[in-house]
């Protein structure tokens, strides 16, 4: 069972009740927080490492490494091979910093998103309007609804109820 297989069985855990799960998270967050505080000091640095390596720079488990690699996957420049990794497999943690704040938006993390860091990276307009642009990415706008003696839409010149709408 590779790394990312044990942390999504622990992390999603069917059978562990429901304080256990809830500790587990809060401490997880904690460090999670943690190491992108680390990280957005310096966002132009790419940090490399082994998960090991990581996980022993920003003082975590290689299982919370592993569930930190697969949170910020999405927003690096080049994702990692997190499916298939174990403890030495070579990893990038060089993230898009507006990717990263638009996914930390997407995923309601606002511990994450209101770190004091990213004052210095967006100024506060930016970040207003990434939070919007984030906010906006998985709204679904329906078209206005076709009445059944509105003309066909598909241009016949008919009504609707009597082309296309049978």
């Amino acid at each position: 069972m590779g790394l990312l297989e044990t942390w999504r069985n622990t992390a999603y855990s069917q059978e562990a009740d429901k304080k256990t799960l809830q500790k587990f998270w809060s401490d997880y967050f904690l460090k999670e927080k943690g190491i992108y505080e680390q990280l957005l000091e310096n966002p132009e640095e790419a940090v490399t490492g082994t998960v090991k390596e990581l996980a022993e720079k920003y003082n975590v488990t290689v299982m919370e490494m592993t569930g930190f690699l697969d949170g910020i996957n999405e927003s690096l420049k080049q994702p990692n091979p997190i499916e298939e990794m174990d403890e030495d497999t070579a990893v990038s943690l060089d993230f898009d910093n507006e990717m990263l704040y638009k996914n930390m938006v997407d995923a309601k993390a606002d511990w994450l998103y209101n770190i004091p860091a990213w004052e210095n990276i967006f100024d506060a307009d930016k970040r207003h309007s990434l939070y919007i642009e984030a906010k906006k990415m998985n709204t679904v706008v329906k078209g206005k609804k076709i009445g059944r003696n509105d003309p066909c839409p598909c241009g016949s010149g008919k009504k609707y109820k009597y082309c296309c709408g049978r």
